[in-house]
């Protein structure tokens, strides 16, 4: 009986994030594209960008169905700050940051030097926001450890956003694992939502009718540091905060592309679905 009423949640998360966002995008898009905030892609077309605030918009159906069912109102408070607040840093830097700087040590040695960036901006924003979500966690003694893994999941998703359904993809990836780690678990029912919304909104973005920018990465980068620290025990959460700090070197020293485009099995999936 428990199980049947956990799989009836998962389809309700699930359903209600894809029915929102298919109702709600369109006429974000429509808005977006009629205040000329548009950008160009990586082929150079300008689309509408920062498509990825219906994430915002509807994280909060999600925090009333979780209460309304669990009547948890922290866990639904910590997931809507959490989305709110890497939803405002990626749009800063959708709005005013500019592209001649680039990776965390970039935007590091520019402030050293006196040049404040948007990226610089959104990693020091992003690592006190990520703190001041794991104070929902606790321990206190954990608190540097689980900043360090929202910020870095958030900034992830982000370095992924550079081909279109790149980001979805890799979120899908992350988030069936840690959907898989946590099942049974009603905190799970956050990232399945998320998952709802991802699915809906991927054609968008992989038919290059709009991207979701800084904006839409970035929450979802930190939904899945979250989800992380909720569903992954001990040992398989160090091992994820490792893979995270490699990922990160790894893209601070050679381009992620290339890589992708120099492994047929990654290059295949990359293209999956793409317009071109």
């Amino acid at each position: 009986m428990v199980v049947n009423l956990y799989w009836a949640h998962v389809f309700l998360a699930f359903g209600a994030g894809f029915v929102i966002t298919r109702l709600i995008l369109p006429a974000l898009i429509a808005l977006i594209a009629r205040a000329q905030f548009l950008r160009p892609n990586y082929r150079g077309d300008l689309i509408p960008t920062g498509a990825g605030l219906i994430f915002f918009l509807a994280s909060f159906f999600m925090a009333g169905i979780y209460c309304s069912l669990f009547q948890d109102a922290l866990a639904a408070l910590a997931v809507l700050f959490a989305v709110a607040a890497f939803t405002c840093l990626g749009l800063v830097d959708d709005v005013w940051g500019a592209r001649e700087t680039s990776g965390l040590f970039g935007h590091g040695q520019s402030f050293i030097r006196g040049y404040l960036t948007t990226g610089a901006l959104k990693a020091f924003g992003g690592l006190l926001a990520a703190g001041l979500v794991s104070v929902f966690f606790g321990p206190w003694w954990l608190i540097p450890v689980n900043a360090l893994i929202i910020a870095l999941s958030a900034n992830a998703v982000n370095l992924l956003d550079l081909r279109p359904g790149r980001a979805g993809k890799g979120f899908i990836l992350l988030a069936s694992v840690f959907v898989l780690a946590g099942w049974g678990q009603d905190k799970t029912l956050f990232l399945i939502f998320f998952l709802g919304c991802l699915l809906a909104y991927l054609h968008v973005d992989l038919k290059a009718i709009a991207m979701m920018g800084d904006t839409g990465s970035n929450p979802l980068g930190a939904i899945l540091g979250v989800s992380a620290i909720w569903t992954l025990s001990g040992p398989y959460l160090l091992v994820y905060l490792i893979a995270l700090l490699f990922f990160h070197l790894l893209t601070e020293k050679y381009s992620l592309t290339e890589i992708i485009i120099k492994n047929r099995v990654l290059d295949y999936l990359d293209r999956l679905g793409r317009k071109t």
